[in-house]
């Protein structure tokens, strides 16, 4: 049998463990998810969300050990997420990765979360790194970051281009809030927009001179709009148009719209500014279906893009990228500690 890596992922608002062997064969993946906890407040509260890992780690642990058919002592690695995210929720996932590691005498490999999102792309059924090769144009777009990479080899990085306000998880969720949707917002604006007839459009900041990002002028833009059309503010019992959900519809279709167009572009201009060879797309936000659908259409190059439940968070993403860490020698001894604020490239 191959390398076997135990990843846990608690950066925010999934408790999440998954087995990896040789760093793109996914033996499990097993996520204990928020949402609902989560969904009463419309956002993430991180003193909840650590209590909360709290509660999970252990059993998610027990189980993504065992639906791969594992005993705890045949795990060769364990790899934790120790930055960026919320501090509570990452010691959780720190303290319980160094107590694995020490109880089974196995080393211990930290990851930075933005990295493990590109290299859930490692789990889609084919290498990046061989096919295309080197170097890969990323986008990261996620809650709290959106973020143009450049991959340039295994643990080799440019950063391009990020967000200078809102990212674009966040925007959607503040979108969802102005058009009376649930948290969270990524999937709910996807999911109100099917239909739309695209009677609505909203502005798109390009940044022209740069490849960083700015959504905060959109979302403005969106609520000015519900505000004239009278579906904002609205609360329970507060008078709605005849065409509320019509209304809803259209311009979450055209919010949608504007964020997508914007990433794609971005996404597209680095590539060949840069003469990528491929493209990945990485994070909660990867999951949307009009994004997928659009740089895929696009790209005169090769698109790797996980499927969805790879592309929020999850544990097999920190175990595959941990494998490549381990195999050029990097190990963490118990003295690793959180790094909320981490960044990459």
């Amino acid at each position: 049998m191959g390398l076997k890596v135990l990843g846990i992922e608690t950066s925010c608002d999934e408790t999440a463990v998954g087995v990896v062997e040789d760093g793109r064969h996914l033996r499990s993946n097993i996520i204990a998810s928020q949402v609902e906890l989560h969904a009463r407040y419309g956002g993430v509260v991180p003193e909840v969300a650590s209590r909360q890992h709290i509660r999970d780690i252990v059993p998610v642990v027990e189980r993504a050990v065992s639906e791969c058919g594992l005993t705890l002592d045949q795990v060769d690695v364990v790899a934790v997420t120790y930055g960026p995210g919320l501090g509570g929720s990452l010691i959780t996932g720190l303290n319980t990765a160094k107590a694995l590691a020490y109880a089974l005498g196995v080393p211990l490999v930290g990851v930075n979360h933005l990295e493990g999102h590109i290299y859930a792309a490692w789990l889609s059924q084919q290498l990046p790194d061989e096919d295309p090769g080197f170097p890969l144009a990323c986008l990261l777009a996620s809650g709290g970051h959106t973020d143009l990479i450049l991959m340039e080899g295994h643990g080799v990085y440019k950063l391009l281009g990020r967000t200078r306000d809102d990212a674009a998880g966040e925007a959607f969720d503040k979108a969802a809030r102005i058009l009376s949707l649930s948290f969270p917002g990524g999937p709910e604006i996807q999911r109100v927009s099917q239909g739309a007839a695209g009677e609505e459009h909203l502005p798109r900041a390009w940044m022209k001179g740069t490849l960083d990002f700015s959504f905060s002028g959109v979302k403005t833009a969106l609520l000015h709009m519900a505000q004239a059309k009278g579906v904002y503010p609205s609360g329970p019992g507060d008078p709605r148009p005849a065409e509320f959900d019509h209304l809803v519809r259209e311009m979450a279709s055209a919010f949608q719209e504007s964020l997508v167009d914007v990433m794609t572009v971005k996404l597209l201009e680095a590539a060949d500014r840069y003469h990528a060879r491929g493209l990945i797309l990485g994070g909660g936000v990867a999951a949307n279906t009009w994004l997928r659908r659009e740089i895929t259409r696009l790209s005169p190059l090769p698109v790797i893009i996980p499927p969805p439940v790879l592309c929020t968070d999850n544990g097999a993403m920190i175990a595959a990228c941990a494998y490549y860490k381990y195999q050029s020698g990097q190990e963490e001894g118990l003295a690793l500690d959180i790094d909320p604020g981490l960044s990459l490239g």
